[in-house]
């Protein structure tokens, strides 16, 4: 298989995808592209209908979008175990997953992924809002799960690559939670795939603008 990504620095959705590969062990040959290149858009243009990251070629299928991929691979790699096996559980965490898909829009425009940096920023109402719903999120699966594995729904899955980002925000612009949710983001943050991306996102020198969002502390 072949995984197109973005800066590791900057990219969370190609985080999304890629964690996914390696906590399973699957074998893959990584191209990152950088941002606001034109090699990242002729590339992209060549690969798949819309020019963004990640991209995923597996010999003759091409898969589009980070949640897509994760289902293609939990359906041809996997057989399921992305998801939990209880089938209330797994809705609930297909749900989860879809919540981060397509929502929290204040929170990503606000706080942009950017591993390097530590950053303050003035939240809106929005954004704090988006904060208390991952905040519960966290809180609510961290207390049911803590005992089992500690993940979101205990074992580690396609939900916990999905929220892996939202961690890395929280901890560039120094977002505090309670407890329970600081328990699972802490968790996130001591994952050993996870410091694998970030070790190389921390080599790369590439400046994107648009994400360098706030004040420098």
């Amino acid at each position: 298989m072949d995984l197109y990504i973005a800066n590791k620095n900057y990219s969370s959705w190609s985080l999304r995808a890629w964690i996914l590969l390696k906590k399973f062990n699957l074998d893959f040959n990584e191209h990152i592209l950088k941002l606001e290149t034109n090699d990242f858009t002729k590339t992209l243009r060549n690969l798949a209908p819309i020019a963004k990251v990640p991209v995923l070629i597996d010999n003759n299928i091409t898969v589009w979008d980070s949640l897509a991929i994760c289902e293609y691979i939990n359906e041809t790699y996997l057989s399921n175990q992305g998801w939990p096996s209880i089938p209330a559980q797994r809705a609930k965490a297909r749900a989860l997953a879809a919540e981060m898909h397509s929502g929290f829009n204040s929170l990503r425009n606000q706080l942009p992924m950017n591993i390097r940096a530590k950053r303050k920023v003035a939240l809106t109402q929005q954004s704090l809002a988006d904060i208390a719903r991952i905040e519960q999120i966290f809180s609510e699966q961290h207390a049911q799960f803590a005992q089992q594995g500690g993940w979101l729904f205990g074992e580690w899955g396609i939900v916990d690559a999905m929220y892996a980002p939202v961690a890395m925000r929280f901890k560039t612009y120094g977002i505090t939670l309670n407890a329970s949710a600081t328990a699972y983001m802490e968790k996130v943050l001591s994952c050993e795939v996870l410091a694998e991306w970030i070790t190389d996102a921390l080599k790369e020198t590439e400046i994107v603008a648009m994400d360098e969002a706030g004040e420098e502390l």
